[in-house]
């Protein structure tokens, strides 16, 4: 007979992975050939009471709509907001949530019966990203979305460096006399190309701020055009930082921002251009031809929560098998 916990679609096991945010989830069924079998948007719960209901709401609306029984899913990963302590699944201070302090990976995996394994989103969508693209090397993520972050990811494993942080370049400051970042410093990257910062700084009333900031800069706006300035400068910056700080071969950008598709590509890579171009050494590094863009609403960060989901603790290895 056999075991109902490795029957899925094809006989073999389902891997599920959700990316949490402050307002939806993003769930996907993901085969062992790395296919994605369905995927589904929920709104997500505020509170830690209401956010483990929410991800396990998730995992019955996905076998739903996958058509195929909970029982298939062989483990399931989630990205989320926060500081993560990847070995416990706990997570602490994802303000966004309203969580303060939260046993994830031990409430959802008793309540599901399987190993459930929790990743801090960035990092986990830098994973989905690394597949996605195959990337057998080195890369990084940078998000852009209402705040900006990063990870970076080496053959298939994420560097935390020695405390988590590595590759986190949104509050690298660089202008002390910039704007007022959230953390206490002036100038933060993320101050410069954040949608959080650029709407406020905006301060118009609109559904997306950031696409009516470059629709106003291509009309003729003088104050829509410093902001547009500031988006390519900050995020070139936030480019150039992570090249400089970790030589990764390509910097791959996702988020939020995507949407705005050929005009924020054209518009980083031309600050890299021109940024370059009174330093012999900044040419070498052509760090305008090693960024690559995600499409708008890529998979990417329930992806690489199905991978954390799929891997051990010690071993978090980028494949789709």
């Amino acid at each position: 007979m056999t075991d109902a916990i490795t029957v899925g679609l094809s006989g073999r096991p389902i891997r599920v992975g959700l990316d949490v945010g402050g307002t939806k989830i993003d769930a996907v069924a993901v085969s062992p050939d790395g296919d994605i079998l369905a995927r589904l948007r929920r709104p997500t719960g505020w509170g830690e009471d209401a956010v483990v209901v929410s991800i396990l709401d998730a995992v019955d609306a996905l076998a739903f709509e996958g058509g195929f029984a909970r029982s298939a899913v062989e483990s399931v990963g989630v990205g989320i907001p926060g500081l993560v302590d990847a070995d416990t699944g706990r997570v602490l201070h994802a303000v966004n949530l309203g969580v303060e302090s939260l046993d994830l990976a031990g409430l959802a995996g008793r309540q599901l019966g399987i190993p459930v394994r929790v990743e801090n989103d960035v990092k986990a969508a830098a994973l989905g990203a690394a597949v996605l693209r195959g990337v057998d090397g080195s890369m990084a993520y940078l998000n852009l979305g209402t705040g900006v972050a990063a990870g970076i990811v080496v053959d298939g494993t994420i560097w935390r460096g020695a405390r988590g942080t590595a590759g986190e370049v949104g509050h690298l400051s660089v202008d002390p006399n910039g704007r007022l970042c959230g953390c206490g410093q002036r100038g933060c990257i993320e101050t410069f190309c954040g949608g959080g910062a650029l709407a406020r700084a905006w301060n118009r009333p609109g559904p997306l701020p950031v696409r009516d900031i470059l629709d106003a800069a291509d009309a003729g706006d003088e104050r829509a055009a410093g902001l547009r300035a500031d988006l390519f400068h900050g995020a070139a910056a936030a480019v150039r930082a992570l090249v400089l700080s970790a030589d990764v071969e390509r910097v791959i950008i996702g988020g939020g921002l995507t949407s705005l598709g050929e005009r924020l590509y054209a518009g980083i890579r031309g600050a890299l251009q021109s940024g370059a171009e009174a330093s012999p050494f900044m040419r070498s590094l052509h760090l305008d031809d090693r960024i690559e863009l995600l499409p708008a609403g890529s998979p990417a960060a329930a992806f690489g929560a199905a991978v954390v989901g799929a891997t051990t603790p010690s071993k978090e290895i980028v494949s789709h098998g």
